[in-house]
């Protein structure tokens, strides 16, 4: 029997020696208050040093002049005196053997560029010797279940309530936001706040909730990520658990991003491609706070399996009929209760109750103590539902308390969540109930749904099983991009496999015409030039030409065009291409290098439709086919494709091969390839294949 091994983070979270430099007795300082929270408010009972230069005791403690002059090696440092002090006591800390350097002072990389090089300096003092740095410039890290406090904050003897919650963020005002969410029941028993991310990061602590048996449900609230193969690693060893994810990402919108990279120095990737790797990943993303803490509580509740029918009872028909309009407008399903649950339902309640789903219980449930508990019971056990929505519009004294303990009943005799909603706000007895039972009540309606059906959606994925994508290494980029002009582009494609129309580069009006009687008529020509990605605009794209009087007019207008818009540029000549065949559908694929997880393919329809109707959908690269079908069919214009009202179904596998031959192109070449942009892709029917009619490849060349 081999044992366990022990996680590289295990001896920070949970410490067996302790070490706070910069211990005071000073009233309000941090070293005060750190020293009260591991003193006072904490269960630690290893060795505890403390370590100040001009005193020898305190509280009753023996007290150190220096790290250096301590009996052992402890496991952590808590590092909390003024900046400049810093690097001495790290360098300490590293001779000295400290396992982790925990430092909460501020004024290193959010204080510009020297701040930044002398957190540079302190991390290569601990790589030096083994050492981790945890911060600077964070609150510390709890360990709730473990009732420890590695922080100076005065908040944290009011937010000791354990449970199976892991919350890893990079802020301090926001987590400790999260973890006040237990005064409505929910129970956190790890917050990691991990400041400027020197050295380790919120993935690290991702990484070690996962094997964390305490721990059920991870939270995370990111406001930047500069190392994204090291955060897939620890979202793909989640996801391989099944042990949920919930993320917040600040900085999504221009506004948001600039506050971020001013607070925390950190890269922050575009939205789109933030949000399109959590969900490959399974990961949760919610759009504020108290979403995350009701769905993060749901999913520590009851993990979802494949149903995804609601029921909602209810004792007020307005409220009732609420709850099922943003059930409907959510695009959620109401459960179809069997004939034994109406059967049931109908035996207890007066007639004039509505018994089929949403259940209007009417006000005789005021006059029955039990019946609540009763019909209650009899909808949570119906093979249809996935979860009860019992949404509360007031507080109704004793009958709001008697329905709290009735819902607390039931609770215990089934395994699918029901998730009272209290909408008042006058917060009462029952309120109270079910705090106290575990419950965390949302306050409306819309936050309630809203967790619902992140909840039903994680558990379609994890039903789904589908394979992760590859974690690969993101290399920095430092080279020239360079536009190809779309002769080469195209060359580079069909070298390849990836079929494109049969073209020519002509470079005077008589090569054009040329080139356009060798190809057959009709043609497209098109300006040719590295230099003009905008080819339309530019008067350089006209298609139908049927003759060599037309190919000669549509000369003559390219290079007028090129002339006007782009009076600097020497152009190539034109690009004379044969023309697609009418109908199909028009699509288009983009590749674009994301500087935090690296390739990323964007698919969906194309034409003018790309900029209108926005329909696209994300994958990492590489793709394997089982992910490239998923992108075809995710799409809500797949229906173009899969023969909507009568239409000839287009040729979809060849669309799979044009994503996967591009992927493989993109791997092949990973880094050189900067973007790469086929719009509009034709494709049609059946058998007719899937043509990138337009291409525009950015590269990356070594500066010269």
């Amino acid at each position: 029997m081999t044992d366990t091994p022990v996680h590289p983070l295990t001896h920070l979270v949970a410490p067996r020696s302790i070490a706070l430099v910069g211990a005071s007795e000073r009233p309000g300082s941090i070293g005060e208050q750190t020293l009260t929270n591991l003193t006072t408010h904490s269960d630690f009972d290893g060795p505890l040093y403390l370590v100040h230069p001009k005193q020898t005791e305190m509280r009753g403690l023996q007290v150190w002049p220096s790290v250096a002059d301590l009996p052992e090696a402890p496991d952590v440092a808590l590092i909390v005196v003024p900046a400049a002090q810093v690097p001495q006591v790290v360098e300490d800390c590293a001779e000295r053997g400290v396992r982790f350097a925990m430092i909460l002072s501020s004024g290193f990389g959010e204080a510009g560029e020297e701040g930044a090089a002398a957190q540079a300096a302190l991390v290569a003092k601990a790589q030096a010797a083994g050492m981790r740095i945890y911060g600077p410039n964070c609150p510390g890290l709890v360990n709730i279940n473990l009732r420890l406090g590695l922080t100076f904050s005065p908040a944290y003897p009011e937010d000791l309530t354990p449970g199976p919650i892991g919350l890893a963020t990079q802020g301090g005002g926001l987590g400790r936001n999260v973890l006040q969410a237990m005064e409505r029941g929910i129970g956190v028993g790890l917050w990691a706040s991990t400041g400027n991310e020197a050295d380790l990061q919120v993935a690290d602590f991702i990484d070690y909730m996962v094997d964390a048996p305490d721990i059920s449900v991870i939270v995370t609230m990111l406001e930047g990520v500069s190392d994204g193969p090291r955060l897939l690693a620890a979202l793909a060893k989640a996801a391989k658990a099944r042990k949920p994810v919930v993320a917040l990402k600040i900085g999504r919108s221009d506004y948001g991003r600039k506050a971020a990279q001013s607070h925390t120095a950190s890269l922050t990737g575009s939205a789109e491609v933030n949000s399109a790797v959590f969900r490959e990943f399974g990961v949760i993303e919610v759009d504020d706070i108290d979403e995350l803490a009701d769905i993060a509580w749901l999913l520590a509740r009851a993990t979802p399996d494949a149903r995804d029918g609601l029921a909602i009872y209810c004792g007020s028909g307005g409220t009732a009929a609420l709850a099922a309009d943003i059930v409907g407008s959510s695009g959620l399903r109401l459960s179809t209760f069997s004939e034994e649950t109406l059967a049931s339902l109908g035996n207890d309640l007066p007639s004039y109750a509505a018994i089929e789903n949403p259940v209007d219980t009417t006000t005789a449930v005021l006059a029955d103590d039990s019946l609540t508990e009763r019909t209650l019971h009899a909808v949570a056990r119906d093979t249809d539902v996935a979860m009860v929505l019992v949404p509360n519009a007031l507080e109704y004294g004793r009958a709001s308390a008697l329905q709290a303990r009735a819902i607390a009943e039931v609770q215990q005799k089934v395994d699918i969540p029901i998730l009272p909603i209290w909408m008042s706000d006058r917060l009462g007895e029952g309120y109270r109930h079910l705090v106290e039972t575990g419950f965390a009540p949302p306050r409306s309606l819309g936050k309630a749904i809203a967790a619902g059906r992140r909840w039903l959606e994680y558990g379609k994925w994890r039903e789904a099983d589908g394979d992760l994508p590859a974690v690969r290494t993101v290399a920095p980029v430092d080279h020239a991009p360079r536009a190809l002009s779309e002769a080469e582009g195209k060359s580079r494609l069909n070298a390849a496999g990836i079929r494109t129309l049969q073209s020519s580069l002509a470079a005077s009006r008589e090569e054009a015409i040329a080139a356009a009687e060798r190809i057959g008529y009709p043609v497209v020509a098109k300006v040719a030039s590295e230099h003009i990605a905008h080819k339309t605009e530019a008067d350089g794209v006209h298609i139908g030409l049927a003759d060599a009087d037309a190919v000669g007019a549509a000369w003559d207008r390219i290079v007028a065009g090129a002339a006007r818009l782009h009076p600097d540029v020497q152009i190539d000549g034109a690009l004379i291409e044969e023309m697609a065949r009418s109908g199909g559908v028009e699509l288009m694929v983009g590749v674009t290098r994301d500087p935090v997880f690296g390739h990323v393919m964007t698919f969906g329809l194309g034409g003018v439709f790309v900029e209108i109707l926005r329909d696209v959908t994300r994958r990492l690269l590489p793709l394997d086919r089982p992910r490239a079908e998923a992108m075809v069919e995710e799409i809500r214009g797949f229906a173009l494709l899969d023969g909507a009202r009568g239409r000839p179904r287009a040729d979809v596998d060849a669309v799979v091969d044009l994503l996967l031959a591009l992927s493989q192109f993109v791997e092949a070449n990973a880094d050189t390839i900067e973007e790469i942009d086929l719009n509009p892709v034709w494709v049609g029917r059946q058998g007719a294949g899937a043509i990138p009619l337009d291409a525009l490849i950015v590269a990356r060349e070594p500066r010269t």
